[in-house]
């Protein structure tokens, strides 16, 4: 008997199954999923617009110059190096964190997942102004790499916690050695999580402003944010937007394409046994050396300019009033958008994981392109439409989720969908032959088996609209201040002592989360 990536079983095996014939999951969940990825397209209605305006000639003009086939390559190069390093720091992290007995893997489960709160434009300054030569490619490329990882660490994660232990028994009493039973079953368990986590770092190097202006390398954020910001010639940043759209398509058929089929789940009698900690012996200490130069990496190292900064700041006095007041702000954004995400990414993922026909995988497709565009054009593409629709929502916080809510929808729906994937078919058929409608399964079965999947695309998305800028400066209501636009406020003048108190609590706030969910798996 072979142990395969589809099933290892203790009881009957069956491989899990998507239906591409009929609807295996409530209407309601469909009709939801489809208004999601209808919310996510919105953005691209208005570059079409926008691109259009001075004819198709213009669009071809600018599309096949030179210069546009540069910005692609050089975008493309940075977005695939910057993905290949997350995913081999994000995977093996999270193996070493979650399965094996790495001194201190609790604390490494937490500060792991804290690179995500830094923005990448202190990030940026920080490592340029110690080492100036890094400005360029290879710059972008640590930058992006040392906060993006997570992407890839949070699902991963949250997968490894959910596999059972009874599949690696059964492996182990075949004959394979842990180290046959870690790359044969379970790494490629994860494999959709995997592959979903390295989508998200793939598009937000694609998306990202930050390092790369920092860095001074030229991509197609750059380029758009300037045209933009210019406001001489919208068109051509509309242009090279719908560029980017189409190189995120790339993106995601890839991560189709890898992601493939195979799914591991556990079918059968008995209940579900946490895996024990795989043993390291001698390689414990290097192994925690290596996460702890990666820590040092991402954290230590622009944390303890921030913190030179502070101590400049309190010689001259902070604000603690405004301070306080971002915070509340922050929290308040930050909160609303994650639970309309929430509500729009889980069915969306749920359909894409349970049904394979064209119609239902385009409403993840859709969800996923988007994300790959920045923030300024999604910004702008909510306001455009916003006033032609709901004049009286301008900078009204309600316009301001609902950004948010296109903007970061994909980091849920990846994380859901692979942990929506390791959930058996079977336990939802049983349930139905129960009696439960397809709804009622959907609320009593479905969502708790992929509560692992919804609390870490949760995560990621608090996390990361608290540091969101462009759409936060262009969407804001009038007098509101979130720690991310009081932080750009005082770093776009090169006021970093007086930025570093914002850095520093936005670093503080988002640990919570991150520890709350990280430490709470660990207890279970």
């Amino acid at each position: 008997m072979i142990v395969t990536e589809e099933v290892v079983a203790t009881g009957a095996a069956q491989r899990p199954r998507r239906s591409s014939t009929s609807l295996r999951v409530s209407p309601v969940v469909a009709v939801v999923a489809v208004l999601a990825a209808a919310i996510a397209a919105l953005p691209l209605l208005y570059l079409v617009i926008q691109a259009s305006s001075r004819g198709l000639g213009n669009v071809i003009e600018e599309v096949w110059q030179r210069r546009t086939l540069d910005l692609t390559l050089r975008s493309l190069a940075l977005a695939l190096t910057v993905t290949a390093l997350s995913l081999v720091v994000g995977v093996c992290s999270a193996f070493f964190a979650v399965r094996t007995n790495l001194p201190g893997y609790r604390f490494f489960a937490v500060v792991l997942v804290l690179p995500l709160a830094m923005p990448s434009y202190v990030a940026a300054y920080a490592w340029i102004s110690w080492i100036p030569s890094l400005a360029g490619f290879w710059g972008a490329v640590l930058v992006l790499t040392s906060i993006s990882f997570p992407f890839v660490f949070l699902p991963v994660a949250a997968s490894l916690r959910r596999i059972d232990a009874r599949q690696e028994d059964v492996a182990r009493s075949l004959g394979l050695t842990s180290s046959q039973v870690t790359f044969r079953l379970t790494l490629r368990q994860v494999r959709p999580s995997a592959t979903a986590g390295a989508l998200m770092v793939g598009l937000y190097a694609l998306s990202d402003f930050g390092a790369v202006a920092t860095m001074r390398f030229e991509s197609f954020t750059w380029v758009i944010f300037g045209a933009y910001r210019a406001g001489f010639n919208p068109t051509r940043a509309a242009i090279l937007s719908l560029v980017l759209v189409a190189v995120s398509i790339v993106f995601v058929w890839f991560e189709f394409v890898v992601r493939g089929d195979g799914r591991a789940v556990t079918v059968g009698g008995g209940v579900s046994r946490v895996p024990n900690r795989l043993r390291l012996g001698k390689g414990r200490v290097p192994i925690a050396l290596v996460l702890f130069g990666v820590t040092s990496i991402t954290l230590i190292v622009p944390i303890t300019l921030v913190l030179r900064w502070f101590f400049e700041a309190t010689s001259a006095g902070i604000d603690v009033s405004e301070l306080f007041a971002a915070v509340r702000q922050t929290l308040l954004v930050s909160a609303l958008a994650t639970i309309g995400v929430i509500v729009l990414a889980v069915p969306a993922a749920v359909l894409a994981a349970r049904v394979s026909t064209r119609w239902a995988q385009s409403t993840e497709r859709t969800v996923f392109v988007v994300h790959a565009l920045p923030g300024i054009v999604i910004g702008l593409a909510v306001v455009y439409l916003g006033i032609r629709l709901v004049p009286s929502m301008y900078q009204r916080l309600p316009m301001l989720i609902f950004a948010y809510v296109v903007l970061f929808m994909s980091l849920a729906v990846g994380s859901v969908r692979a942990s929506v994937e390791l959930s058996p078919v079977s336990i939802e058929d049983s349930a139905r032959s129960l009696g439960l409608s397809r709804l009622a399964v959907f609320r009593k079965v479905t969502l708790p088996l992929a509560r692992p999947g919804i609390l870490a695309g949760a995560a990621l998305v608090f996390l990361t609209v608290m540091k969101e800028l462009p759409a936060t400066i262009l969407l804001r209501p009038t007098g509101m201040d979130t720690l991310a636009t009081e932080l750009w406020n005082r770093t776009s003048v090169a006021d970093y002592a007086a930025a570093s108190p914002y850095a520093l609590v936005l670093i503080l706030v988002a640990a919570v989360p991150a520890a709350l969910l990280t430490l709470t798996r660990e207890t279970r």
